[in-house]
């Protein structure tokens, strides 16, 4: 049997929800304490990072991008630590998790494994499982493949048909108007890569960034709350050489590196636990996405969210934690 070993490396930063009496009345002030645990788990021999914080059941959180890392999450998941362990995780090659020299290891079979080692790893028995993006993606495959693990399924904001997801990426760009559409072709066609300085080369340009993240996604990751400290190029933080090999090379309108093997429809009959499908009415990821896979999952539970892209739970963070809370059992009692 394969073992996993926890590396500790903190159990610090403590976060506290607090809930005040007035001190003037000489009340003691109530409140609880949410203590984070970060650690690395060694999973299949590649060092993947965790974040633990909350109580109750728990609720493993895949990030998407693919290559970005779990903290574009915090803090607006947070509040669902009032009544789950939360664990976020740093997929392979992601935030703090190990880089690979050899990127033929960034699949989506293999960071099912790493979620699976976790799990193990952690001892967390059965688990609440939430992907969203491309994480959604990872999701989905390990609801596929391990099933039995799962007590409830949420899939935010995600595909589940490279196919159908590029003929939504297809539709994005031909309702652009012709100008960022063309400046986005004209760059496209020269290549994205090995522009610039030397430190520039590795990436997209600035430029192409801001076309196609700042301008042609934005109304598909925003609508009720744009954040104000978006910025397209911090954007481009994330880990290029997993991007490429997931994502491909060739923009952001066309996924042609290896997550075009994700075909799960004709598979997601399958799927019998409990599932929430999540989407923003002005998804990144289309609703027709996710009006599918609520079609083909049964008895699953459909939410599309109001004025909303794909960061649902920041356009809507109210509504998105009740949705999810509920649907997750929520408080003790309502288990």
């Amino acid at each position: 049997m394969r073992k996993f070993f926890v590396l500790i490396r903190a159990a610090v930063a403590v976060a506290c929800f607090a809930v005040c009496s007035a001190e003037a009345a000489g009340d003691k002030a109530a409140g609880s304490v949410y203590r984070v645990q970060e650690q690395f788990v060694d999973a299949n021999g590649v060092l993947i990072y965790t974040k633990t914080v909350g109580n109750g059941r728990p609720l493993l959180i895949l990030h998407g991008g693919p290559g970005a890392s779990h903290s574009y999450f915090l803090p607006h998941l947070l509040p669902l630590a009032r009544h789950h362990r939360l664990i976020f995780i740093d997929e392979r090659g992601s935030g703090k998790s190990e880089k690979l020299a050899d990127v033929s290891g960034y699949t989506v079979e293999a960071m099912v494994e790493d979620a699976e080692a976790v799990r193990v790893a952690l001892h967390l028995g059965k688990i609440d499982l939430l992907g969203h993006s491309a994480g959604g993606v990872l999701a989905q495959a390990y609801a596929l493949k391990y099933q039995a693990h799962l007590s409830h399924l949420v899939l935010a904001s995600t595909f589940h048909s490279t196919k159908a997801m590029n003929e939504v990426l297809r539709q994005i760009k031909v309702k652009m108007p012709d100008e960022l559409r063309n400046r986005i072709d004209k760059m496209e066609a020269e290549g994205l890569f090995g522009h610039g300085k030397p430190y520039e080369q590795n990436r997209y340009t600035n430029d192409y960034m801001i076309a196609a993240w700042g301008e042609g996604y934005f109304p598909y990751l925003y609508q009720n709350r744009p954040d104000p400290n978006e910025d397209p190029i911090q954007d481009g933080v994330i880990s290029w050489d997993l991007y490429r090999e997931m994502w491909g090379s060739h923009g952001e309108f066309v996924i042609d590196g290896n997550l075009k093997s994700v075909e799960y429809a004709d598979r997601l009959a399958t799927i019998k636990v409990p599932t929430l499908v999540i989407s923003g009415d002005h998804d990144e990821c289309d609703p027709s996405l996710a009006r599918d896979m609520h079609a083909r999952i049964a008895g699953s539970t459909l939410a599309v969210l109001p004025q909303s892209g794909h960061y649902t739970f920041i356009d809507q963070p109210a509504l998105f934690i009740k949705i999810a809370d509920d649907f997750l059992g929520g408080a003790p009692g309502k288990r």
